[in-house]
This record gives C-alpha cells, sequence and structure tokens, in this order.
C-alpha cells in the first residue's frame, strides 16, 4: 500500500518579519511497517540557510533561517510512502507487567528504553490518572491486554472536540472536562502506562482519513495525527491509536517519536517581528493505486 502526503504550513504576518529561525519534524522516518520512497520540501521565501540532520530519537530533522523581509512563510512537504504489512507474534500476549518490570530492572537490557519510562511536564500524572490507570493494569495482566483495555476506556470515556484545547493544556484539564483531541489521548495514555512502571512514547504522523460512500474526499482536510507506543520484550514497539480505538495499521503513517509532543512538533522557531501572525495548515494523504 503507497501514499502521498502533502502537508502544507503557512505563516502569514500582520507585520514584516525580518529575520526567522525554524526547525521541521515532518519528513517520515523509516520504520518496520513502512518505507519513505522519496520526500520534497518547498520553502517560500528561499532559506538563507537550511542543515538537515536526525535528533537524538533518529527524527528527522530541517533547520533553516530566513534572513530577509517577508510577509508569509509557505512550508510545503511532499512524501512517499510505502506500508508494510506488520508481523503477529504471540508473544503479544504473553508478556505481563511483572516481565516488563523484569527487563528493565537490567540497565543493559533496558537501553534506551528507559527514557521512556518518566514523566514529562506534558505527560505529568497525579493520583486521579493513576487510578484510572489501574483499574486496567492489575497484577499479573499481559501488557497488550491491559493497554488495549486502557484505550477502550479512553475512548468511551472521553469526548473528542477539537478547538477545546492546545498544546499547552494540562492533563488535569482534559481528565476534568473529559474533552480533547489526538494529542491529548496520547499523552493521557502514556501518562497511565508510565504511572504504571512502564515505557511509552509518542508517536507523531498522519492517519488517512475515508470519506462516506459516494462522497468525494476534499483536498486538504486531512490533518497530522498522534497515538502511542506501548514496550513489550522480544516484540518491541506496539503502536495503540486511543482516538480510534484500535492498535494503529495500514491508515498510520509515522513522522517520528519522543518522549511527548514537545520531542515530535511539526514546526516550531522563532521570529523577529512586532506584530501577530496567522497559521493554517492544509494535510492531503492519498492513496496510491
Amino acid at each position: 500500500m503507497n501514499y502521498n502526503i502533502n502537508h502544507t504550513t503557512i505563516y502569514t504576518y500582520l507585520e514584516p518579519v525580518s529575520l526567522c529561525h525554524n526547525v521541521l519534524r515532518l519528513v517520515p522516518r523509516n520504520t518496520g511497517t513502512q518505507i519513505c520512497k522519496g520526500v520534497t520540501v518547498k520553502i517560500y521565501p528561499e532559506p538563507d540557510s537550511l542543515r538537515e540532520y536526525e535528533d537524538f530519537f533518529g527524527n528527522k530533522v530541517i533547520y533553516f533561517s530566513i534572513e530577509k523581509e517577508h510577509a508569509q512563510l509557505k512550508v510545503n512537504v511532499h512524501s512517499e510512502i510505502e506500508k508494510r504489512a506488520a508481523g503477529k507474534s504471540s508473544i503479544y500476549n504473553n508478556a505481563t507487567v511483572e516481565t516488563v518490570k523484569q527487563v528493565l530492572e537490567d540497565k543493559q537490557e533496558a537501553g534506551e528504553i528507559s527514557q521512556f519510562i518518566f514523566e514529562t511536564p506534558m505527560t505529568a500524572w497525579s493520583e486521579e490518572i493513576e487510578a484510572y490507570a489501574r483499574i486496567s493494569f492489575q497484577p499479573g495482566r499481559p501488557v497488550l491486554e491491559a493497554t488495549t483495555d486502557l484505550i477502550h476506556r479512553i475512548y468511551r470515556d472521553f469526548e473528542f472536540m477539537p478547538g477545546f484545547t492546545t498544546v499547552s493544556t494540562p492533563l488535569s484539564v482534559v481528565m476534568r472536562e473529559r474533552k480533547g483531541v489526538c494529542q491529548d489521548f496520547a499523552h493521557l495514555a502514556i501518562a497511565c502506562v508510565r504511572s504504571a512502571g512502564l515505557p511509552a512514547r509518542y508517536v507523531s504522523g498522519y492517519i488517512e482519513t475515508i470519506s462516506p460512500a459516494g462522497v468525494e474526499k476534499l483536498i486538504g482536510v486531512d490533518a497530522s495525527h498522534a497515538w502511542f507506543s506501548v514496550y513489550i520484550p522480544q516484540a518491541g514497539w506496539i503502536d495503540l491509536d486511543p482516538t480510534n480505538d484500535m492498535l494503529a495499521g495500514d491508515q498510520h503513517i509515522t513522522v517520528g517519536w519522543g518522549r511527548d509532543y514537545a520531542d515530535i512538533a511539526p514546526m516550531k522557531g522563532i521570529i523577529l517581528s512586532s506584530g501577530a501572525h496567522g497559521l493554517s495548515v492544509s494535510v492531503d494523504v492519498k492513496r496510491v493505486l
């Protein structure tokens, strides 16, 4: 299965910007279930400097600066992705919470996995979150079964409401109001998993949306998506999507991962200007037959 993805970001400035420095994390990485076959990045106005590198987590990063006056910044990233079927394993059903914790006690075995156990400002858990997680993560229960139960409950208990939260909304508000978006539900799931002493990481990417039968899909109506992964010894990282109550599958395209949203924000930067700005984002995920 192949996909073409167009992600366009436009910043419009009230006052001219004389200098900007930006970092992009919009180039999909290769994984066990996908290959990024090609990427084209177009930036207007043309950058005065540009550099590509990999961050600490292995995500593809593009840094660029524009050192001339401009009233608008437009970034278009076109990616070609080939999805591959994930292998099935009975190991998924056998590893319990205690098994994973035992593996993590071995520092050599744990390696880089241990960095995904600790809370971050965006995934900090409270007593309420810990109690919510404890319902799923019972002693002796297989990790995948417990985590799947957790995303079932998040899907049932929380309402998907675009615009209700922002990137700075704390989980305490999400828990109280029982509302949020994919980013919030991923952070909540991660906080729950980590509160049980297990590793979990934040995944940023895209998901293909399918229009109802007989309705033509509109261009640009897709969006960035977020989900999370839980670690199971010998099986590796397993991706789960609490927003859609499912294991991540062929319709999920991974851009990258980190401890939380801050590690894999699609675009961030600084500008030298005295005015406000507007932002528009357009995403189109198209399956190629």
